[in-house]
């Protein structure tokens, strides 16, 4: 549903986990913004944010996390790993959609 929201504003690009996502970086341009979850299978979102930012082309890439993980100690992580939000799940799609609205106005 997520999906179907920001694909209304944005042109979206799903990998199904890390390394796939990964992959769609090294072909296609540079998107205005990633929203990606921190917990996914082979290369995590921590992981990936931080592959992402030594990129020159990606160094100052909007990310915005969607995660389970609401400790202040894993927003620390998130934020450390080049997160600009954060939002912990459960979470209204209106409120992402606005946050990733925000997020891609102010690169």
């Amino acid at each position: 549903m997520l999906v179907k929201a920001l694909g209304t504003s944005f042109t979206i690009y799903e990998g199904r986990d890390g390394e796939e996502a990964r992959g769609l970086f090294e072909v296609l341009p540079p998107p205005q913004g990633l929203v990606c979850d921190i917990m996914m299978p082979r290369l995590d979102g921590l992981g990936l944010a931080k592959i992402l930012r030594k990129s020159p082309a990606l160094e100052r890439l909007p990310i915005l996390f969607l995660t389970a993980k609401g400790a202040p100690l894993d927003l620390v992580a998130g934020i450390n790993a080049g997160a600009r939000h954060y939002v912990t799940k459960p979470f209204k799609v209106a409120d992402v959609v606005a946050k990733v609205k925000l997020m891609t106005q102010l690169k």
